[in-house]
């Protein structure tokens, strides 16, 4: 029994609501009741760094739920990305935070539960494009965010070093997420919240956990609905690959081996992302496609992966709602980043995964080697292939539903960069004050952008309700392959770019 009594801010408000672990006291705006901060696990520090994360202490007197929980430990993005300043940094990371409506109900909720992204080396719950108050107060749902280790500390792979009195577990920052969902079967009601109708859905590499955690066995039955945006599915790799990364980790840390278990224990966090960033550096040269930080198969938590339980109609059988943006390229080509846009690592990706598809996928994009086409090749295997393949296997088992967001405000075109990889994120949570909105309508496009987001944030709310989207959005199956485009005005198209999905079906990607 923890022995410690938080006190509650006294500048605002406050609401109350008993969770397992104690009580905690949020605050409320004109038109949302909001905790933040609140423990879903043990810190995890000393002895469980690199452990599955367990319980919290249980607390006494009321916590104050008004500010958000430390940030993981990551390497801080500058810009739109950058974390508020006001917000701190710690390994005791793992909290989460709840919105729902200000008005009661006398009937609980539906829950949507929100997975942040960042290659799974950054990003957190407190970002303010994440803020779910639009959501919540739109479609008069409870919204949740959490916050989960990254980088080395939460998707490196170490269990092979494991020792006498040291335990390296697989899949930690995983596991943090599933440990969060249990959290909200056990405690959301008393935020107003329906356990029994929760909607998981995330971007990028809040994505791939979607897809990924649909296959967990253990993650079976904690929510009912999954929404993937932009989920890189085949990023999930065997031991083999995820040891030869650890490897190298310790190699930059000057580590051996056999003293894993003693001296990782005392690394400052610090050093684990300074070498995490070096590290990626290091890996995206040896296999440019491949995620340096990344869910690995383990046999037990995840045993397969994601893709091959996709393709074989295999997943946790709730409705689907997957997509991807117009050019997901488009953005890390500009900014120099991991996945394979440019024609050198094009050519090292077709040598190292599947060479005898390199021709026959180069042929459906005309215009290579040129930097268009070498951008457009780079989005589509990491993105938007992959979302396709999954689609096609999940569909012949539950509803799913399929979209490409191609809204490019003036600045986008301007950049000749289209709708491109995270920018659909505004229209989503309806954060249109946020600093990626105003970056992206610098130029124009916020009265459009405001259109579009009402439209996303119907079709968002209604599959979470209903497990469908609205009437317009007819479900993805073969042949037709109905998919929901996002633009000015929105369209239907069946199995668009039809050429380029045949010639990548069949291409093995890293493992």
């Amino acid at each position: 029994m923890g022995d410690v009594t938080h006190q509650p801010h006294t500048s605002v408000s406050g609401i109350d609501a008993v969770t397992t672990s104690g009580e905690v006291r949020g605050f409320v705006t004109d038109t949302a009741r909001i905790w933040r901060g609140i423990p879903y696990a043990a810190p995890p520090v000393g002895e469980l760094r690199f452990r599955a994360p367990e319980l919290p202490q249980r607390w006494k007197g009321i916590r104050d739920a008004t500010n958000f929980g430390p940030i993981p430990p990551q390497e801080i993005p500058r810009g739109i990305t950058a974390p508020s300043p006001d917000v701190t940094m710690d390994e005791n990371c793992l909290t989460i935070n709840v919105i729902a409506p200000r008005a009661s109900s006398r009937t609980l909720r539906p829950v949507m539960v929100y997975v942040y992204g960042g290659a799974y080396t950054s990003g957190s719950s407190s970002l303010d494009v994440y803020d779910g108050s639009r959501l919540a107060e739109r479609g008069d749902v409870v919204f949740v965010s959490f916050n989960y280790r990254l980088g080395a500390l939460g998707f490196l792979d170490l269990s092979a070093f494991s020792g006498v009195g040291r335990t390296f577990d697989t899949n930690v920052g995983l596991r943090d997420q599933v440990m969060a969902l249990e959290w909200v079967r056990d405690n959301i009601a008393a935020f107003g919240g329906d356990p029994g109708n929760v909607t998981l859905f995330g971007e990028s590499a809040g994505g791939i956990s979607v897809t990924t955690l649909m296959t967990v066995p253990r993650a079976r039955g904690l929510f009912h609905r999954a929404i993937a945006q932009s989920p890189a599915v085949a990023a999930v790799y065997e031991p083999e690959r995820a040891h030869s990364t650890a490897s190298d980790f310790l190699d930059i840390l000057n580590v051996l081996e056999s003293h894993a278990t003693e001296v990782l224990g005392r690394v400052a966090p610090e050093e684990f992302v300074s070498a995490a960033t070096e590290l990626k550096e290091r890996r995206v040269r040896k296999s440019p496609g491949a995620m340096t930080f990344s869910p690995v198969i383990d046999g037990e938590f995840l045993p397969r992966r994601p893709i091959e339980v996709f393709t074989e109609g295999a997943a946790h059988p709730v409705p689907l709602l997957i997509g991807t943006t117009d050019r997901e390229g488009a953005l890390f080509a500009r900014m120099g980043e991991t996945i394979p846009t440019t024609v050198p690592m094009i050519e090292l990706m077709f040598a190292q995964t599947d060479p005898d598809k390199r021709d026959e996928v180069l042929a459906a994009y005309p215009d290579y080697p040129g930097r268009r086409a070498a951008t457009d090749i780079g989005g589509d295997v990491i993105f938007w292939h992959p979302t396709v393949e999954a689609a096609d296997g999940h569909s012949q088992i539950a509803p799913t539903y399929m979209y490409r967001y191609d809204f490019a405000p003036r600045l986008l075109r301007v950049l000749r960069m289209g709708a491109t990889h995270a920018t659909e994120l505004p229209a989503v949570f309806g954060t249109l004050d946020s600093r990626a909105a105003k970056a992206l309508t610098t130029v124009g496009g916020k009265a459009s952008l405001a259109g579009i987001s009402d439209r996303i944030q119907d079709q968002w709310l209604s599959f979470a309700k209903t497990g469908s989207p609205l009437a317009n959005w007819p479900a993805y199956e073969a042949p037709s392959r109905a998919t929901k485009i996002f633009d000015v005005e929105d369209r239907i198209e069946s199995d668009p770019r039809a050429a380029r999905r045949i010639a990548w079906h069949g291409y093995q990607n890293y493992r």
